[in-house]
């Protein structure tokens, strides 16, 4: 029997992107499907979202990136540009957002073709591991080809059903709050939530003790 569990995920958590290539390959490794469910990050949903957590939080997390990275043999470099338009200075978020409401929206559309995992996989590695201006050019065409997908193919159905796209992203946002947390990587496996990047393993384990099998 094939297990399957959702993940929920964001372009702009560098946390979803240390979990990405570790979930891809379960998908890869074992009997399983995921069900890919991408997010706009609290950031954006949330207005004046860094002014409600603590100020303490943004240094741990740049102590903690770099630790995990190396711990699990990872490049990782601040994105340039970073998918969210933000005043670094005042922590105040822009209102326009064209690169993180560009790479969410073709996350849904990738998944439509059942391969959403894979898109993120790929592209992160892009955001996330050193590409300056990975934006511009051919860097997200060869991160959908990695996957498996044409960008020029995900952009047209964007383009052509943005309503339905847009009503697909609103619906992950919903069911990731009936999921158990507020926060991605979100792995929800038989209605149990696991948080966390660090929380992969734990997945794991819970679906091999529901009878997960490799793949032959």
């Amino acid at each position: 029997m094939t297990l399957e569990f959702d993940v929920f995920w964001s372009f702009r958590s560098p946390y979803s992107y240390l979990a990405a290539s570790r979930l891809f390959q379960l998908t890869k490794t074992y009997d399983v499907t995921c069900n890919f469910r991408v997010v706009y990050p609290l950031a954006v949903r949330i207005e004046d979202f860094f002014k409600t957590v603590n100020p303490m939080w943004p240094g741990y997390i740049m102590h903690d990136l770099p630790r995990e990275a190396e711990r699990l043999g990872m490049e990782i470099h601040w994105p340039d540009p970073d998918p969210i338009v933000q005043d670094f200075s005042t922590l105040k978020v822009a209102k326009e957002q064209p690169y993180i409401t560009k790479l969410t929206r073709l996350g849904a559309a990738a998944e439509r073709s059942g391969k959403g995992m894979a898109f993120a996989n790929a592209a992160s590695k892009s955001i996330w591991g050193g590409i300056k201006n990975w934006h511009e050019g051919d860097v997200l065409a060869k991160a959908a080809k990695e996957a498996g997908l044409n960008l020029s193919e995900l952009e047209s159905v964007v383009n052509s059903d943005a309503t339905g796209i847009d009503k697909q992203i609103k619906q992950n946002e919903a069911d990731q709050q009936s999921g158990g947390h507020w926060g991605v990587p979100l792995m929800v496996f038989e209605n149990e939530p696991f948080f966390g990047q660090d929380r992969v393993d734990s997945l794991l384990w819970r679906m091999q003790q529901k009878g997960l099998q490799t793949r032959k």
